[in-house]
């Protein structure tokens, strides 16, 4: 009988986390209707770097996975990256 991979997400990811990240994007989403974006960007992403970071220190026990570690880790932390870069550009050019 072939072995076939796991589809489920049951298997890769951690259910609690992710609904965590979650929290943190609606917490995100009323600070920003109250009118601080930069704490909004901000808030998402240090979320993002944390999540890339806990990817890559914690590997295959990662609460979350999508890909392989590089690009999960990667995406996150550029996700990050980006987004305070891009508050910051807009905001110098106003």
């Amino acid at each position: 009988m072939p072995k076939h991979p796991f589809v489920s997400e049951s298997h890769e990811g951690n259910p609690v986390y992710e609904w965590g990240l979650l929290g943190v994007v609606v917490i995100a989403a009323v600070v920003a209707v109250c009118g601080y974006t930069t704490a909004a960007t901000a808030i998402i992403a240090v979320a993002a770097v944390v999540s890339g970071l806990l990817r890559l220190a914690l590997r295959e026990r990662s609460p979350f996975k999508v890909r392989s570690v590089s690009f999960d880790a990667f995406i996150s932390i550029a996700l990050g990256l980006g987004l305070g870069i891009l508050d910051f550009s807009v905001r110098v050019l106003f």
